[in-house]
């Protein structure tokens, strides 16, 4: 009984100094594979997305009747967005699980955690990795425009969302008494854009466009200050579309992002188990 209990301390000094040698001391995550998943997730990605671009411009047509409509292929865009998350998420997160270093001694439950977190780090990079691509491609496009625009300066921005609006003011519809220039339509443009946020058009706006209107187009002070009236109305229609339109892009989104996330996870569970062959 002595010798016993002797021992056992002994026994329980060795297992808790041996404890911390059960952890391996490589980390869990093998961010080669990680890394080179959302490489293939990202290409993937871009190359559906212009497949879909050139699928879209194919069917659409500048001539009315022609075509299909916009609400179609507004349709056939979000499902497009969402097949191509899944596809490409879904590749990426299975070769993320497939090309991971193969754990030893460690329960399966860890197992399928580490393989489902393997995808959703494949999905998250390789959203990082696509969203800085179409970032720095948006940038590029918005630095020729201003290229171009200073080289052309009297000309007006045809990215300004309310230079049609400033056409349908100025509208000729009799004999003009001056000539407009391009500071007058910029300020017009600003006075639209600040008002369009503030929601409405302030009397002394309305009569100084009104005013404006009517020594660049010939109109009466009455139907200027209608034409104003009816314009902003129409800009806020077009506002309100916009915001609208946004709003349920974002939404749609938002699902797929998170069915890529999904898949990506699901998709490395499944390559971690062909990894380590094991039945699915």
């Amino acid at each position: 009984m002595a010798a016993q209990s002797s021992s056992r301390p002994v026994a329980d000094r060795e297992t808790f100094l041996n404890a911390g040698k059960n952890e391996a001391s490589s980390s869990a995550v093998s961010w080669a594979a990680v890394i080179g998943g959302a490489f293939v997730a990202a290409s993937l990605s871009l190359i559906l997305l212009s497949l879909g671009a050139g699928l879209g411009f194919s069917a659409v047509s500048p001539w009315s009747h022609n075509g299909a409509s916009a609400a179609a292929i507004g349709a056939g865009a979000i499902v497009w967005l969402i097949v191509t998350q899944i596809a490409a998420s879904a590749l990426g997160g299975y070769l993320g699980g497939r090309l991971r270093t193969k754990w030893t001694n460690v329960h399966t439950d860890e197992v399928y955690f580490r393989d489902t977190a393997h995808g959703l780090l494949v999905w998250a990079v390789g959203i990082v990795i696509t969203a800085g691509f179409l970032a720095s491609a948006a940038a590029s496009f918005a630095g020729a425009q201003r290229t171009a625009n200073a080289s052309n300066s009297g000309q007006e921005s045809s990215l300004d969302p309310n230079a049609h609006f400033v056409d349908m003011l100025l509208r000729g519809n009799g004999p003009a008494i001056e000539k407009t220039d391009a500071s007058e339509r910029a300020e017009i443009s600003r006075t639209f854009a600040y008002n369009l946020h503030q929601g409405a058009l302030p009397d002394e706006d309305r009569t100084y466009l009104a005013q404006l209107v009517g020594s660049r187009t010939g109109l009466n002070p009455s139907d200027a200050d209608k034409r104003v009236t009816a314009v902003f109305a129409d800009a806020q229609e077009s506002a309100e579309r916009a915001r609208k339109g946004l709003a349920h892009l974002s939404l749609w989104l938002f699902v797929a992002l998170l069915s890529g996330a999904f898949s990506a996870s699901y998709a490395g569970t499944i390559g971690g188990k062909q990894r380590d062959y094991l039945p699915i």
